[in-house]
């Protein structure tokens, strides 16, 4: 990569060298690695996976011509799996945008397994009778189940296998769910197909994966955040009036106000004696070794959030920096989120800064107050980073 940097920074070094008809085309997986100055010099495209059964099916057949319908030992069963497949691979495809409600890990299927599926589809085709079970399981187990690693996955993507690749699929009207809008089309040319495709809602209907409608209502939640993000991401860094704060004041105010409030950490040495007297083999009590665990670990992020809350300071101010890290912290505190960089150290939380903030307090209080008095008559248990060592300890 830093080779591709030079050799392209060099093109506006040597512009009177180059022929005028020259190109540089470049192709690239999302990366962090990827020079940042290559991009800002560049014409940049993209290209998004369609979204929707109906954008996914087009896509599908877009690629396929009438010629492509035809060929093949059995051509009426070829044009009918062909499609059923198609759909199927749509299917796999959109429930992921249900997240953990539609796999519990996100695949990346692409078009290389639809081809290699139309591929086999065509060998087992010229065969008398067509092997079922060995055509599902080189589809369904070694084609796509090859990026399956969840086992409760891959009996769901085997059991919508099962729906599309069978010899109920292969007769006209076979429907691929209960409402009757999505079936397999009558057979006939391309254009029949096509037509199909064109007549499907642009919306998709839950129940055309096997999902509740609630489904939906998870989605479109993600969606929302999602964009809310990206709005707030890109929002211009100035200031918006005479008089009022700019980006850069809000932020510094903000973490001169955290730091303020950040306790201290943890130490051993001026908590209660008794708490970690060794027994005869060496040991000291399990709840105490729950605690040293518990303090070790809040200790951590305490450390951690003093350390960028000064460093966003100046960076701000221009004295160090500003890292990518400071940069991200910076967004996350001006949108009262949680910065990456504490998140990564901390216990799961789904609340804003501020809330979230409070809480931490909260939990340090309780974990100094352990540590202090003594074993408390009731515990916090949500409040402990490793609430199952608690309960280990107990036991």
């Amino acid at each position: 990569m830093p080779t591709l940097e030079k050799i392209v920074l060099q093109f506006r070094e040597d512009k009177e060298k180059i022929h005028e008809d020259f190109r540089l085309y470049l192709t690239s997986m999302p990366a962090e690695y990827f020079p940042v100055s290559v991009l800002q010099n560049s014409v940049k495209l993209t290209t998004e996976p369609p979204r929707g059964l109906k954008a996914n099916l087009k896509k599908t057949y877009s690629s396929i011509d009438q010629p492509f319908l035809d060929k093949g030992a059995k051509p009426e069963i070829w044009r009918k799996l062909l499609f059923s497949l198609s759909f199927f691979h749509a299917i796999i495809q959109e429930r992921r945008k249900f997240g953990p409600l539609g796999w519990n890990i996100r695949y990346e299927f692409n078009d290389s397994d639809l081809g290699t599926t139309f591929t086999m589809l065509q060998l087992f085709l010229e065969q008398e009778e067509i092997p079922w079970d060995a055509l599902i399981y080189i589809i369904g187990h070694i084609n796509y189940g090859g990026r399956v690693t969840d086992d409760n996955d891959r009996i769901c993507l085997i059991k919508n296998l099962m729906k599309y690749c069978s010899v109920e699929a292969l007769k006209d009207g076979y429907k691929f769910s209960n409402s009757g809008i999505y079936f397999a089309p009558n057979d006939g040319p391309l254009s029949v197909y096509n037509d199909y495709i064109d007549s499907l809602p642009l919306n998709d209907n839950p129940e055309v994966f096997g999902l509740h409608g609630n489904a939906n209502i998870n989605y479109q939640q993600q969606e929302s955040f999602r964009n809310i993000e990206t709005i707030l991401s890109i929002q211009p860094r100035l200031v918006t009036g005479a008089g009022k704060m700019s980006p850069d004041e809000i932020v510094i105010q903000k973490a001169k106000d955290l730091l303020e409030q950040l306790p201290e950490p943890l130490d051993k040495r001026n908590g209660l004696k008794e708490l970690f007297v060794a027994n005869e083999q060496g040991l000291i009590p399990s709840l105490s070794t729950v605690l040293l665990q518990e303090i070790a670990k809040f200790n951590r992020l305490l450390v951690v959030m003093k350390r960028s809350l000064i460093d966003i300071e100046l960076a701000i101010k221009g004295f160090i920096v500003m890292s990518e890290t400071l940069d991200s912290m910076y967004l996350k505190v001006q949108n009262n989120q949680v910065p990456n960089n504490w998140t990564k150290v901390a216990y799961p939380s789904l609340k804003p800064l501020s809330s979230w903030y409070k809480d931490l307090i909260e939990r340090v209080k309780f974990m100094e107050d352990w540590m202090m008095n003594g074993n408390p008559s009731s515990y916090w248990l949500p409040g402990m980073f490793f609430p199952q060592g608690f309960m280990t300890g107990v036991l």
